[in-house]
């Protein structure tokens, strides 16, 4: 029986991905909970019944574990990735810590499952939970079309920046209501969030924040560098979630209909698409779904062979932890 490390799990990653551990039937016993720092007496949820010891990394016997998923900050997978991989566990980086590593390649479970022969090492990164949502719609429109240039704007819940900017949500949209001052109430955010749209995920590197920065350059690490990507980003008053508005352009001319079959043939793919008031998914309708949902599909008419749709998906599942799990299983399959 394969044996788990989940590192990371007082994040909401972290704790999504032991979600998904425990609704895929991995007994508890085959699953260990890992933090940077845990004090004794420390537990976790798993799954409905159980809980889970929470280990410290430092402390923990990297050995005992067939894989580790890291959901930790870049900072602490950059310390441990290493320590697991000399002990022989396998790795999956959720954090983007080895990112630009040759022998460590960036895998979309089911969109380019053929790379994991390049883990020559025994460690896979997984992009960040916006681009595989942006990409894995498009697995088979690139591989029949050939995509060349991809647009997209990309609407983020607060929970981008974990639980201290949901709680800086939650916190202002309160003192608003109770007509209180918002003085000094801008921790996390460099704006109000209640309320507001604000146009920077991340920090800023140049003209780019750091969310579409990934956008481009991971997008390119799985499609390709020949492949054009802008991405525009930005955090909306909604606690999970988002939602993406895309469009591409194709090196050969592509009907939307085309594109509507090719898409709906991808797994964890659904379209919804009803060309009525409501009929489209928004980022409340997925919250703890593990599909990423497809409405708005169109023509692009602005340029030769295009299209356009809207997307949502709960970054945290269907972004993120159904991805590093597969990513995972299919790690140690490959790699025994």
């Amino acid at each position: 029986m394969t044996k788990y490390a989940v590192a990371g799990v007082q994040e909401s990653t972290g704790r999504e991905i032991l979600s998904c551990l425990a609704e895929e039937g991995i007994k508890s016993s085959d699953v260990y909970a890992l933090e940077p720092k845990s004090a004794l007496g420390n537990m976790v949820s798993y799954g409905e019944d159980d809980e889970l010891d929470v280990l410290g990394l430092d402390q923990f016997d990297f050995a005992k574990a067939d894989v580790v998923i890291f959901a930790t900050t870049k900072e602490v997978s950059k310390k441990y990735i290493p320590q697991a991989s000399a002990k022989g566990a396998k790795v999956v980086d959720c954090s983007g810590a080895t990112f630009g590593n040759p022998d460590v390649p960036m895998i979309i479970k089911g969109f380019n499952d053929e790379n994991i022969s390049q883990a020559v090492k025994g460690i896979v990164s997984i992009p960040g939970a916006d681009v595989t949502q942006l990409l894995l719609p498009l697995l088979y429109i690139h591989k029949e079309y050939e995509i060349t240039r991809i647009v997209v704007s990309s609407y983020t819940a607060t929970s981008v920046y974990g639980k201290e900017g949901m709680d800086e949500l939650f916190n202002q949209t309160r003192k608003i209501f109770m007509n209180d001052t918002l003085v000094d109430d801008e921790q996390v955010f460099k704006k109000q969030i209640a309320f507001n749209v604000i146009p920077q995920v991340g920090e800023f590197i140049g003209d780019e924040t750091a969310a579409e920065w990934a956008f481009n350059a991971e997008s390119k690490q799985i499609l390709g560098g020949n492949v054009k990507v802008h991405a525009n980003c930005a955090v909306v008053p909604a606690f999970i979630g988002c939602g993406q508005y895309v469009n591409i352009e194709c090196a050969k001319d592509i009907d939307v209909e085309d594109a509507r079959n090719l898409i709906k043939k991808v797994n964890g793919i659904v379209v919804f698409d009803k060309h009525v008031d409501g009929g489209y998914v928004t980022i409340n309708d997925v919250q703890g779904e593990n599909d990423i949902y497809i409405s708005r599909l169109r023509q692009d008419t602005s340029v030769e062979n295009g299209i356009s749709f809207w997307s949502v998906a709960d970054n945290f599942r269907a972004g993120a932890a159904k991805n590093a799990l597969a990513v995972a299983k299919l790690l140690v399959k490959t790699t025994k």
